[in-house]
């Protein structure tokens, strides 16, 4: 089991669960080190007194807040956590919301909730009234030092705490020119706009994220395993960059409906996934049957 994060507890009302918080994501990403291109030896960073020019031991530093140029407060971690303690040991749900209330954009990042020694029978209660009523918690918790907003939300028997982003940590829209205005505006033909609501549903499914991998690493690792292989493990020269050149006219019509003849194949290919899924059930079962 991975390492926790965070012990502490959930409050709603009076109700207190202990509960220990561990990270939700399993990163896999290739991972490249720094290396100068005429030798291949390791680039590093140092962590360098400005004023001596001596490299600092991670034991001597300490996080500080400049409150005007050049003068700081030093405060160490034990200090950051005494300063307000009970926040720092509990996620406090303010109120109950739906899921579908919450913008897509305030989603930053999961982690499990576990409940500790004497939590079960409290979890279970949130778990199962949230799940009754249809509503996730919006909670305030402090971990690592850091303030948070977050989503307290059931998922078959788990709890999960998704971090959201602060209202003022997102751009507005307004920032960015989107087109604006309606379909007519943009020549967009009432044809075109019934092709497309129709290979949306021909290309309708549901959701199942075992079908998703990360193409990218794998194309990168088979690239780096044929370099291995070919023993060219020097840099290869870049390639010259192309010229710009102007997007292509595109005639909506025909591509929507070239699009159209192939919307049913991923619903082939999920029905096979499914029958696959189908038969592994019933091996499953069978051997079950003989173990019995």
């Amino acid at each position: 089991m991975a390492r926790p994060i965070w012990k502490g507890h959930i409050s709603f009302g009076l109700v207190n669960v202990p509960v220990t918080l561990f990270g939700a994501e399993n990163r896999n990403d290739v991972s490249f080190h720094l290396l100068d291109s005429r030798d291949s030896a390791r680039v590093r960073y140092e962590r360098i007194n400005e004023l001596t020019g001596e490299e600092v031991p991670w034991n001597k530093i300490i996080k500080g807040y400049e409150y005007s140029d050049g003068n700081y407060v030093l405060l160490k971690e034990e200090e950051l956590e005494r300063a307000q303690a009970e926040l720092t040991k509990t996620i406090e749900i303010e109120q109950f919301v739906k899921l579908e209330e919450i913008d897509v954009r305030y989603f930053d990042k999961p982690y499990y909730l576990v409940p500790a020694k004497g939590g079960a029978k409290g979890y279970v209660l949130l778990r199962e009234a949230m799940k009754t009523t249809g509503r996730i918690g919006i909670a305030r918790a402090v971990i690592r030092a850091r303030g948070y907003v977050a989503a307290l939300m059931p998922q078959d028997d788990a709890l999960i705490l998704e971090m959201l982003r602060f209202d003022q940590e997102l751009r507005p829209f307004g920032d960015y020119d989107f087109p604006k205005g309606n379909k007519g505006s943009h020549k967009v033909t009432a044809k075109e706009v019934t092709l497309a609501k129709s290979l949306v549903e021909g290309m309708a499914g549901e959701w199942d994220p075992e079908e998703y991998h990360d193409e990218y690493r794998d194309a990168l690792m088979k690239l780096i395993e044929r370099r291995i292989k070919a023993g060219d493990t020097e840099s290869n020269p870049e390639e010259p960059e192309e010229p710009d050149e102007p997007p292509p006219t595109v005639n909506f019509m025909d591509v929507l409906k070239k699009s159209m003849k192939h919307a049913e194949k991923p619903k082939r290919a999920t029905s096979r996934k499914t029958s696959h899924r189908g038969t592994r059930a019933t091996t499953r079962k069978t051997r079950k049957k003989k173990a019995g």
